[in-house]
């Protein structure tokens, strides 16, 4: 019986031990701060929900989706991360806030912005985050992206990905953003409506009312 071989750290030379992977214990600098920025992000994205004026809820979005860019950044895919910046920060946010000035949103904190089914949006807020993170992790367990090598998010690359899988979701996004912005100006239009309304009811009684006659002078008695 022959014996087993065994191999030290000293047998093995400098530069297979640089090559090694990183693993969970010993992240490197652009992991770290990726585990950071994902952390201001998720921050961002709670408190949007969570407050109570929809102004301070629209600049937080820009908080989170400007966090996101940076991830995309972080993960080689310039592409995209400036599509983040330009579309979704530039134009998105944007849109919400022309749509809270379009319906005349309240300003400071409103009443309206809380529900009582909070429970149930938390619930369900949590089961469907349990299931992206499940789905995500048993698709790409045992991808890793290369951070060190060059940009993995091209545009060529990107554009064939985008319109060979992605069609379908891109346009149903499209239609929802067209369909908010319609909803947004018939609101308006109703809200002016029931305004102007409301202005003609309040003028009726005081036309309807009589003049009070002139006080005669001692003079003409």
């Amino acid at each position: 019986m022959s014996p087993v071989p065994t191999l030290s750290l000293a047998a093995v030379p400098h530069g297979s031990l640089a090559a090694a992977p990183h693993g969970f214990l010993s992240p490197t600098g652009v992991e770290i701060a990726f585990l950071l920025v994902g952390l201001v992000t998720f921050g961002a994205a709670l408190i949007t929900v969570t407050t109570r004026q929809l102004v301070h809820a629209a600049l937080w979005l820009v908080v989170a989706l400007g966090g996101l860019a940076v991830e995309y950044l972080l993960l080689t895919a310039e592409f995209i991360a400036w599509v983040q910046v330009l579309i979704y920060v530039g134009s998105v946010v944007v849109l919400l806030l022309f749509g809270l000035m379009l319906t005349r949103a309240p300003i400071g904190r409103s009443p309206d912005a809380d529900s009582g089914n909070r429970w149930v949006a938390l619930a369900v807020a949590i089961a469907a985050a349990v299931a992206l993170v499940w789905v995500v992790t048993d698709a790409f367990r045992t991808t890793w992206i290369d951070l060190t090598g060059p940009a993995a998010g091209t545009t060529r690359v990107t554009g064939a990905s985008l319109f060979r899988y992605w069609v379908l979701p891109f346009e149903a996004l499209s239609v929802l953003l067209l369909a908010a912005l319609v909803g947004a100006i018939v609101l308006s239009r109703k809200a002016k409506a029931d305004a102007d309304a409301d202005a003609d009811a309040g003028d009726e009684p005081a036309a309807r009312t009589p003049a009070p006659a002139p006080a005669q002078k001692d003079g003409a008695r």
